[in-house]
């Protein structure tokens, strides 16, 4: 009873027809098999019945019973190999995911199982391999992430010891110059702790949906989301031309307005050359189109294909001076995507135009 309730539990319903299906077909041979020799028995033995005695009677009964224990025996053991083959066939990828999560158990990654089928058990391995995949990806990723904030501390605190030590043993004395070298390391190491935090509680917050979304009037949204980028143009001397159309979206709008808001910080910050900076808002076909255009350095285009991962910067040494910690477009990219839009970076010359576009319901 304990079986069978634990068979209820946790084998498949696929799973189970299967069982089911080989028994069926190990009994049906069976029975098959001993209707046949039971069958062709006693016509044998019925040839001398028409003078049988008791004792040939006996006789009859006792070989006739005899042969119905061989031919049953032999059929069950003959169904049992059968059937015993067949499941072990069947159950050999499971065999192979125990033996996968053995090695996972020890910090290892097993390569992928191979399986064939489109029932429960193939559908179990392949989410299977698609989870150590996941892991395995993410774990190069850590690795990658500590490898990348020692390096973004590195330089500072280098830069910090260095001109600290160099004061304590009277090499060089402090002046203007060097107090406003030494905060500015000093505010690069605040930084990069604040985006540290910042991408820590925007880990945190994708573990809930974007379910707090309203209707929104994308002009005003817009318009009033750049409107606190006026005095970093002010400073410097960069015009802002707008071409923002009305329409309608329905967004999360705290997560929208830091997409352009990071979109808006990377053109100023990385803007180079001459020209006005454009922004572009459009309705088309139930989707609305945002689009943030400025002139900077070349983007090659292995450096577009990576433009939107965690930490990769441009241009490390110039990314650096300007402070810039390549998650601003990382993390945009992950809204939109929750809001199941879509963001690219699109490039003519020293012409760069960063876009998103959502849908308006």
């Amino acid at each position: 009873m304990l079986q069978n309730k634990w068979g209820r539990n946790f084998l498949p319903k696929r799973f189970l027809i299967q069982l089911t299906v080989i028994n069926m077909i190990v009994i049906v041979a069976f029975v098959m098999l001993s209707s046949w020799a039971i069958y062709n028995t006693a016509c044998m033995l019925a040839d001398g019945l028409t003078s049988m005695t008791e004792q040939k009677q006996n006789q009859f009964q006792a070989t006739l019973f005899q042969y119905l224990w061989i031919f049953s025996i032999s059929a069950v053991i003959l169904g049992s190999l059968i059937h015993f083959y067949l499941t072990k066939k069947m159950i050999q990828p499971l065999r192979e995911l125990i033996q996968s999560t053995k090695e996972m158990k020890q910090g290892q990654y097993p390569s992928s199982i191979h399986v064939k089928g489109d029932g429960e058990v193939g559908e179990l391995i392949r989410h299977f391999n698609d989870l150590v995949q996941q892991l395995e990806t993410n774990e190069q990723q850590r690795k990658n992430l500590v490898s990348d904030l020692s390096h973004e501390f590195r330089t500072p605190l280098t830069n910090l010891n260095g001109y600290l030590l160099a004061l304590q043993n009277g090499v060089m004395e402090g002046d203007e110059k060097l107090y406003q070298s030494l905060y500015a390391e000093s505010s690069k190491l605040t930084q990069l702790v604040e985006q540290m935090e910042q991408l820590k509680e925007w880990d945190d917050m994708q573990i809930y949906s974007f379910h707090e979304k309203e209707l929104t009037n994308m002009q005003e949204f817009i318009e009033r989301s750049i409107k606190i980028f006026q005095w970093p143009l002010e400073k410097k001397q960069i015009e802002l031309k707008t071409d923002i159309q009305t329409g309608t979206a329905v967004i999360n709008r705290t997560s929208i307005s830091q997409v352009i808001s990071n979109l808006m910080d990377n053109a100023i910050r990385y803007y180079d050359d001459a020209g006005p900076i454009n922004i572009k808002g459009e309705e088309m076909h139930n989707e609305y189109k945002v689009s943030i255009t400025g002139p900077g350095r070349a983007i090659s285009e292995k450096d577009k294909e990576r433009i939107f991962e965690r930490f990769y910067r441009i241009e490390t040494s110039r990314s650096r001076e300007f402070g810039g910690s390549g998650l601003g477009l990382a993390i945009s990219k992950e809204i939109i995507e929750r809001h199941h839009g879509e963001i690219g970076v699109q490039s003519k010359g020293n012409m760069h135009t960063v876009s998103f576009i959502i849908p308006c319901s």
